[in-house]
């Protein structure tokens, strides 16, 4: 199998300085390319970008919420801020960034030369930026960016000025690259493994990455119809959503959130497999409960299709619907748990050092959690009414996203640099940053919960004196939260330039010996190191192991 991937890094080696060719042909090589990596590479730094740009807008709104009144920015940009945030976070960094990941690791790790459609894959990026770069230019058209939230909701949308076509257009190009990458993913893992890489020999992340790509290739579809129906109504006089010419507006939210509740997953199953592929690492033992991690995944893939209108409780759905996707919804928390428990599995009694993938990795299964309890509670038909729209629901899909998407992104980056760059990262810059950023998290969404369950009601720029000391709080941590992440673009830079000055060997993380030891002191037995498959550069080759006690 190393042969493979010696093979591999031989045909795509672009170590030739590209100076000899002029600074023109060294961008013209990076707009053209076809290799996976550096389209990886192209995601992951757009991906960056667009954090750092999302991540500005939230502090546009916290900063607009740091006491009653109005104080920095207009109403109406407010909630345009509220919607631009939504859609550059979700479209432009959560999902590039997993897709970065997957163009750089997939192909290694199955054993493949390249993705199956490279062509595609390079198109695919450039869709992604096209359609980005139009949504950003909707915030300088007259009557501003659509403010109804990422949602889109009708009849509000339909108000929006001469931006609500560009919008509209975005999300097909938005829709058009996902549903590309997703294809080649697909195309890839089926037809391009190495010999012996059956299907339930290929690492987590591999398997995440499958099932996320089927929910791409199902869902977009269904949001581009959508918002071109959206459209129409605006432009050509139909009817879909206006109730005066016989439509209905609850018919766009059942067709919105029959995309939206799969587009959380998708967003959260790439994370599951960085997880699965850290913590083994780090805890020195080999992934708990491998095949019903799998069978779990696509679990919870399969249900993510049912249950879309528990973010509808109070539209007035009969109470045989109520109740049919209240249990449904909760039905998702038997496989979320399985997974909660394996990862735990894999750290108990496991020779555990604590570098920074690791701390992120740890964060994510105790904060995930935190944020799946709280979705429980909005499953909950009847208690919904009282969170249905408050700073609940915002304080709850934060914590599923931003210490769960975000920080598994960045656990990633730190796991993989070594390998993407051969220079170690500087250790105790990167602890520095988990730590801020994991006590900082904290300070701006737990206020949020007390925020909507005193009824604060979300998308909003004014609100009354009552909410003044937890928003002000929750405000605090999202600047430490977002300066912190300056730490995180230092350590890349950093690292891309040289780093510490340690080069990084294929078995950077074996044993962890660049920061901690490995030591067993007081546990109960020792383990050997690592299997091969994780190391860097092989593809897993599943070689049965005993572990001694």
């Amino acid at each position: 199998m190393s042969a493979v991937v010696a093979e591999h890094d031989k045909h795509h080696d672009h170590s030739h300085d590209d100076h000899d060719h002029g600074p023109a042909k060294g961008i013209l090589r990076w707009i053209i390319t076809t290799n996976h990596k550096d389209i990886g590479t192209l995601y992951l730094v757009f991906a960056l970008v667009m954090f750092f740009v999302g991540g500005t807008m939230a502090l546009v709104i916290r900063a607009e919420l740091f006491e009653p009144g109005l104080q920095f920015v207009e109403p109406q940009f407010f909630n345009s801020m509220t919607t631009m945030h939504a859609l550059v976070m979700v479209f432009g960094a959560v999902m590039p960034g997993f897709v970065g990941l997957a163009n750089w690791m997939i192909p290694m790790m199955i054993g493949a030369p390249d993705m199956a459609l490279p062509r595609m894959n390079n198109m695919s990026f450039w869709m992604l930026v096209a359609g980005i770069l139009l949504l950003a230019s909707t915030l300088f058209m007259e009557g501003g960016a659509p403010a109804s939230g990422w949602t889109l909701y009708p009849p509000l949308v339909l108000q929006t000025g001469k931006a609500l076509p560009f919008a509209v257009f975005s999300v097909h190009l938005l829709g058009i690259s996902s549903i590309m990458g997703a294809i080649n993913i697909i195309a890839t893992i089926f037809n391009m493994r190495a010999p012996g890489m059956t299907l339930m020999r290929m690492p987590m992340f591999v398997w995440t990455w499958v099932i996320t790509a089927f929910l791409l290739v199902a869902v977009m579809p269904v949001f581009a119809g959508a918002v071109t129906m959206l459209l129409t109504d605006k432009f050509f006089e139909t009817s879909f959503f206006d109730a005066a010419g016989g439509g209905d507006p609850v018919l766009y939210q059942h067709i919105f959130w029959f995309f939206g509740h799969p587009e959380v997953y998708i967003m959260i199953l790439p994370t599951f497999g960085v997880a699965s592929t850290i913590i083994p690492v780090f805890a020195r033992k080999p992934l708990f409960g491998y095949s019903s991690m799998v069978y779990a995944t696509a679990a919870i893939a399969f249900l993510s299709f049912i249950v879309w209108a528990h973010h509808m409780f109070t539209v007035g759905m009969p109470i045989v619907g109520e109740l049919y996707f209240m249990y449904a919804t909760m039905l998702i928390a038997i496989p979320t748990a399985v997974k909660v428990f394996n990862w735990t599995a894999t750290m108990w009694k496991g020779s555990m050092t604590l570098e920074t993938p690791m701390l992120f990795s740890i964060a994510f299964v105790a904060l995930f959690t935190l944020g799946g309890f709280t979705g429980l509670m909005m499953s909950i038909a009847p208690s919904d009414l009282q969170y249905h729209d408050t700073y609940f629901i915002v304080a709850h899909f934060h914590y599923t996203l931003v210490p769960a998407s975000v920080f598994m992104l960045m656990a990633a980056g730190y796991y993989w640099l070594p390998k993407w760059t051969g220079n170690m990262y500087n250790e105790k810059v990167g602890q520095l940053h988990f730590w801020l950023s994991a006590i900082s998290v904290n300070i701006l969404f737990f206020p949020q919960h007390f925020l909507g369950l005193a009824g604060m009601p979300r998308r909003i720029p004014d609100y009354n004196v009552q909410f003044a000391d937890w928003n002000m709080i929750s405000s605090i941590g999202g600047f430490i939260f977002g300066i912190s992440q300056l730490l995180f673009l230092y350590i890349v830079i950093d690292t891309i330039r040289g780093g510490t000055g340690i080069k990084a060997t294929n078995e950077v993380w074996d044993g962890a010996v660049q920061y901690g030891g490995g030591g067993t002191v007081g546990l109960e037995w020792t383990l050997p190191s690592p299997p091969p498959y994780h190391t860097f550069t092989e593809a897993p080759v599943v070689v049965p192991i005993e572990y001694e006690h």
